[in-house]
């Protein structure tokens, strides 16, 4: 089966490579990758999927769905095709998304000899308000036996976990006054919020080593002569797992509040962003990946890399088993990730090629789990367990 699914790989490839570059070529944000999600949609039709788009309202979703008309388990592959603000697919999602796409046409090819159906759903917006988010609320994932999603890096990194995230804007009000000649007669917002740097600086020294507060001041007065009459921040709360999560969430904002009652300021405070909660790797299918990996030609998969990043598959991966591992598109370890250097790597050979080395191994993965139902039960009874 191995040779079949490298022949699959191997003659979509040039397919797959064009739409990865086109991408590149053309970034765009989160909810406005309308050429991105176009071309995706294209590819997958020519492919013989069924495709829906819009899907669950976003114009820049979709889901494609090759069904074999025979009963089996439901293979996801999710597909990012996002860019960053001024660096444009820093982050290499014109890359990701093609591999989850060229996985899914792969693993289409068998499918009709060995039953279930594959899923590739586009899913927006990862770098802010990820769709994924969403998706998982509303019932996108019913019925999916299986998510997998392989990320750009240096090199092969098994799926490991993710912070719980939640966002928070805060709204200082206050009174406007003349800042020399009647500073008394002013209520300073900007005090406030000052207050309230100050305050969590202090409170992170009780905090869990996984937590990551940060923030920031994106409204503070207008001119150095007149008290701020109003200042808005906005924070990042991270955490583990999200139950501690929302336990630092409500530090966060008694923080907050403390300052709004030294300096006499009115309060608003609401999210800006979905919560993404934190990833829960499923390890029986983490491991089914990594041994697909090492039987299309990896050398070597290193265990899950320390991370304090979040991700919206995190949320996913509370409603149907999930795995969210990483591949190379340069061995050049001095090259982060969110920079024009990484966003040109995915322009070079060798990542061409681990692309679609690595989109084979998740057909492969996939595969197995279909004609393997003794190790599907096992991913699922690990996913009970762990959402218990």
């Amino acid at each position: 089966m191995n040779e079949k699914l490298l022949q699959a790989a191997q003659e979509i490839r040039n397919d797959v490579v064009a739409m990865s570059d086109a991408i590149y070529e053309r970034p765009e944000l989160g909810y406005e990758e309308f050429n991105s999600a176009r071309l995706h949609a294209e590819l997958l039709t020519k492919y013989g999927f069924a495709v829906e788009k819009p899907f669950m309202g976003l114009d820049t979703g979709y889901k494609a769905v090759y069904d074999s008309g025979k009963p089996g388990p439901a293979i996801c592959y999710m597909a990012e095709y996002d860019a960053l603000p001024g660096v444009g697919h820093g982050c290499g999602h014109n890359m990701l998304g093609s591999t989850s796409a060229a996985a899914g046409i792969i693993l289409s090819k068998v499918i009709d000899e060995i039953g279930g159906k594959v899923v590739v759903m586009g899913t927006p917006a990862e770098e802010t308000s990820g769709a994924k988010v969403m998706y998982a609320d509303k019932g996108a994932f019913e019925g999916i036996d299986a998510a997998i999603v392989e990320h750009p890096d240096n090199g092969h990194y098994k799926s490991g976990r993710s912070l719980a995230l939640t966002t928070i804007e805060a709204i200082f009000t206050g009174k406007p006054a003349h800042a020399a000649t009647a500073p008394h007669m002013g209520v300073n917002a900007l005090d406030a919020a000052t207050i309230s740097f100050v305050a969590v600086g202090v409170m992170r020294q009780q905090t869990r080593p996984d937590a990551r507060i940060h923030g920031i001041i994106t409204e503070g007065g207008v001119a150095p002569n007149v008290i701020p009459e109003r200042c808005v921040m906005r924070w990042y709360v991270r955490a583990g797992d999200r139950k501690y999560r929302e336990e630092l969430l409500e530090r966060v904002k008694n923080c907050f509040r403390g300052a709004a009652l030294a300096t006499g300021c009115e309060l608003e405070m609401h999210p800006f962003e979905d919560p993404y909660d934190d990833l829960m790797t499923n390890e029986t299918l983490s491991e089914l990946m990594t041994e697909s990996l090492y039987e299309v030609g990896v050398e070597k998969v290193q265990e899950p890399r320390p991370t304090f990043g979040s991700l919206d598959a995190g949320n996913v991966s509370y409603v149907a088993p999930t795995i969210h591992p990483y591949f190379p598109i340069t061995t050049d370890k001095t090259i982060a990730s969110h920079t024009r250097e990484f966003a040109s790597c995915t322009l070079t050979d060798y990542a061409k090629d681990s692309m679609m080395q690595t989109a084979t191994a998740m057909a492969l993965c996939g595969y197995k789990l279909i004609t393997q139902p003794e190790t599907l039960a096992k991913v699922k009874a690990e996913f009970e367990e762990n959402t218990k």
